[in-house]
């Protein structure tokens, strides 16, 4: 028979044996904790949507394998650029189910949003919606991953809105200019310290500026009512009466009623007679008159 403890493992392969599944333990635990790390930085480099309270709102990824939080970028240029967006019940359900790796993947899908929000606003001759429509172009300018094709879009709805940008700038510049002569006049008919300059800006820009005032009016109201911008033209300001226009009627007037009539025929006046008319009383002897 042979001895028990002959069928025992020596201590040596034992332990070699424990050494060799701690061994494949540490290599199962690093490799799991490597894939996990991994996951994390994956998802963590993720981008998604997600809709909450009407607006769509850009989630980034955290550090673990699953999960997101609101985007808050470390730019401050980019906070504007990814700021949640009203999508004013548009659907967007198939951007909620898709996972963006990189930013410029998200960029070009957000651009369909704001073109679509964008479109018919700036079209508008509302002031109201044209500002938000350039709000939503502003928001797609921003944006920097957009493909040519889109960028091309961008352009032409940005030449599209050009002449409605520049009729508004032109109506506040009517209104700075108007309320800059107004400025003018009062600091020019006040004795004060700049009244000399007031008056030699009113008479050198004065003639330029409400040239140029009369104008937009003109243009303004061609735009709302038909042939009112050739009305305005061509209807000529009076210049102002030069001193002493309005008193020469009357100074002729009197004139025509005053005229001597005619001597009777046969009669002659004579300058005796014309020194002898009630101008005085002569005293005899003395040639002076009271």
């Amino acid at each position: 028979m042979m001895n028990p403890q002959q069928n025992r493992p020596s201590f040596g392969r034992r332990a070699t044996s424990a050494f060799t599944r701690l061994v494949v333990t540490l290599l199962i635990l690093g490799l799991g904790g490597a894939v996990v790390f991994l996951l994390s930085q994956l998802n963590a480099r993720t981008f998604s949507l997600n809709l909450e309270n009407g607006q769509l709102v850009v989630m980034k990824g955290r550090m673990l394998p699953t999960g997101a939080v609101p985007y808050r970028p470390g730019d401050a240029r980019l906070t504007d650029t990814y700021a949640p967006i009203a999508v004013e019940g548009r659907d967007v359900s198939s951007l909620l189910e898709q996972k963006f790796t990189e930013r410029d993947e998200l960029d070009r899908a957000l651009f369909p949003v704001l073109e679509g929000l964008a479109r018919p606003k700036v079209q508008s001759d509302e002031p109201a919606l044209l500002e938000k429509g350039l709000y939503y172009l502003r928001r797609a300018e921003l944006l920097s991953g957009l493909t040519e094709e889109q960028r091309r879009t961008l352009e032409t709805m940005k030449a599209d809105v050009a002449f409605f940008q520049a009729r508004q700038k032109l109506e506040e510049a009517r209104r700075d200019v108007t309320e800059a002569l107004t400025q003018l006049k009062l600091a020019a008919e006040s004795r004060n310290r700049n009244t000399q300059r007031a008056n030699q800006l009113l008479s050198t820009v004065g003639p330029a500026a409400q040239a140029l005032e009369k104008a937009l009016r003109a243009v303004d109201a061609s735009f709302g009512e038909p042939g009112g911008a050739s009305t305005a033209l061509e209807t000529p300001i009076p210049p102002p009466a030069a001193q002493g226009q309005q008193t020469a009627p009357t100074q002729q007037a009197p004139g025509s009623t005053t005229t001597p009539a005619a001597p009777p025929q046969g009669t002659r006046a004579t300058d005796s007679e014309t020194q002898q008319r009630p101008t005085g009383t002569e005293q005899p002897g003395t040639g002076t008159t009271r």
